[in-house]
């Protein structure tokens, strides 16, 4: 390989690492306020920055209902990926986190 080329593909993979390092994240809050096994629903609220949501996850059909409306669209998705990864080992009056992609 020559030197230019060398250089420029370590220059290349330094840029990759300061892309991947340098993304926001925000760390969302959760408490667990209610379970159900027999429904097949788990009750709670989550908070990220000066957002905070109650949710609804009713994991036998895998439908996830989330309140207020404000900022909504930010937290479906890790939300569910979330509750759908650790649905079993949630408890009612537990707390728990988990890291966004994003910042918020």
């Amino acid at each position: 390989m020559s030197p230019l080329r060398s250089e420029l593909t370590l220059d290349f993979v330094h840029f990759l690492a300061s892309v991947t390092t340098h993304r926001p994240q925000t760390t969302a809050y959760v408490r667990i306020t209610h379970q159900s096994w027999t429904q097949g629903r788990i009750e709670g609220e989550v908070r990220a920055n000066a957002y905070e949501w109650q949710f609804q996850w009713r994991f036998r059909q895998g439908h996830l209902q989330v309140e207020p409306s404000l900022g909504r669209a930010l937290i479906r998705e890790p939300l569910s990926r979330f509750l759908e990864r650790f649905d079993y080992q949630l408890e009612p009056g537990g707390d728990y986190s988990f890291t966004i992609r994003a910042k918020l």
